[in-house]
């Protein structure tokens, strides 16, 4: 892969190159893109959707919108750190080409603004709830009349697919969706491969899948016009990841690492003596004592070190990036640039502990069994009357839950794979609070 061809300004639907130099720097095109996510309304609803408390009303608790910030801000930190050392590594890139630095931070911002935008509400377990009502639910009755690749996309339901969707999807009048640049679009595709084969090796782009079928034809555009190395074979497609995918991963990964530790312990599930010891644990070489110790309040505490771990952690990933740069563009680095961190065992101690004491405390999991109710509910109601009309025995009831659906969700699919994913899509676009509310409404269970 080559770096002037990975760069692309290219969007969907294009006829000729958008060239860098060409670009007014005070509307950059990457940072266009950054603009429609923002401002788009799936973007919008993060901010009622879970990071890690479900249907949370604590003020300091993270939400997916305040994440995918953080996780931006992060992200183009990197970005512009790696693209300062790509630029003196490469001069013809600014020279020649008009590149500069902070166009990689604007790439890996835009990309990791939008890296959940794709998730259903409800958390990770979201995700779990649509795949199971196939794979184990109302579904199942529907996987004769599907491909297998078709099955997967649904019983495996993935968000980071779903986001593709998200950004690309056209509808009546909205050719290619948000339009986002190609550059922006490889950086968010940290999964360049189709549901099946699953997880066919170790290689990190293979741990998920990225596109659903629907969204294929246009994903391998994409990719091929950057460049990326294709890995797989015969009617299989999938391919090594954009470079600065990596990036968009890290940024994630140490976001998650720290901030959900911290949602924890000002949530009184992660004590302040254990948090203080394994923080330090992760900056001991970075700490300032005097400033440390002249902090009187846990949450200041928290910060100064929750500041110094991420500042710590970009600069190692950094690191990590520009010594592996050769081998990521042959495609020949099929791990996390934290997976080879020299804070590794700091940052999975922390996890270790995140786990047993957030993501499986009895708050969370008893929020995430009545979003398993909401969602499988939603989605049976929705598809039973999204497919009794389109084969024309629709009831009264049909009729009046379909009046639920909002009119840019009213399109005729004459597919079944495509009506399925279609409300799929739709259920995962609800924030917490709405798909809590329409339930309510279902069940009849709504206070008036």
């Amino acid at each position: 892969m080559n770096w002037e061809q990975l760069l692309s300004l290219k969007r969907q639907g294009d006829t000729s190159k958008r060239l860098r130099v060409e670009q007014d720097d005070t509307r950059l095109g990457f940072e266009v893109d950054y603009d429609r996510i923002i401002f788009s309304s799936a973007f919008r609803s993060l901010q009622d959707k879970t990071q890690v408390i479900p249907l949370s009303k604590t003020d300091f608790v993270h939400t997916r919108l305040t994440h995918s910030l953080e996780v931006s801000v992060v992200g183009r930190s990197l970005g512009r750190l790696v693209g300062k050392k790509i630029i003196e590594k490469y001069p013809y890139l600014k020279e020649i080409h008009g590149y500069h630095m902070n166009d990689f931070g604007a790439i890996v911002a835009a990309a990791s603004l939008a890296h959940d935008i794709g998730n259903p509400p409800f958390g990770h377990s979201g995700e779990k709830a649509i795949g199971e009502y196939f794979s184990i639910g109302n579904g199942q009755k529907y996987r004769n009349q599907l491909t297998d690749k078709q099955w997967q996309d649904l019983i495996d339901f993935e968000g980071n697919a779903n986001g593709f969707s998200v950004l690309t999807a056209s509808r009546p009048g909205i050719e290619g969706g948000l339009r986002i640049s190609y550059a922006t679009l490889g950086a968010f595709m940290k999964y360049p491969k189709e549901s099946l084969p699953k997880k066919p090796t170790n290689n990190i782009a293979d741990k998920k899948y990225g596109f659903f079928q629907s969204d294929k034809l246009f994903f391998e555009e994409v990719a091929k016009d950057m460049g990326m190395i294709a890995n797989k074979s015969g009617d299989d497609i999938g391919f090594e990841r954009h470079p600065l995918a990596y990036l968009v991963e890290a940024a994630d990964d140490i976001c998650y690492t720290i901030i959900d530790f911290e949602d924890g312990i000002n949530l009184g599930l992660v004590s302040e003596d254990f948090a203080l010891e394994y923080l330090i644990n992760l900056v001991k070489d970075n700490i300032g004592v005097s400033k440390y110790k002249s902090l009187t309040t846990k949450e200041d505490r928290i910060s100064y070190l929750r500041a110094l771990a991420i500042g710590t952690l970009i600069n190692d990933a950094v690191n990590v990036f520009v010594e592996n740069e050769e081998a990521i563009l042959a495609g020949n680095f099929p791990y996390a640039l934290t997976d080879k961190s020299k804070y590794k065992a700091q940052m999975n101690d922390i996890i270790k502990l995140s786990v047993d004491k957030i993501y499986q405390s009895r708050e969370v999991i008893e929020k995430e069994i009545v979003g398993y109710q909401i969602i499988q509910t939603l989605l049976d109601k929705f598809i039973t009357a999204f497919n009794n009309k389109y084969e024309g025995t629709a009831s009264n009831y049909d009729k009046l839950i379909l009046k639920m659906l909002p009119e840019k969700h009213h399109l005729d699919k004459t597919n079944l794979y495509e009506r399925l994913l279609h409300i799929c899509h739709y259920v995962s676009l609800l924030t917490d609070g709405n798909a809590l509310e329409l339930y309510e409404t279902i069940q009849g269970q709504k206070k008036r």
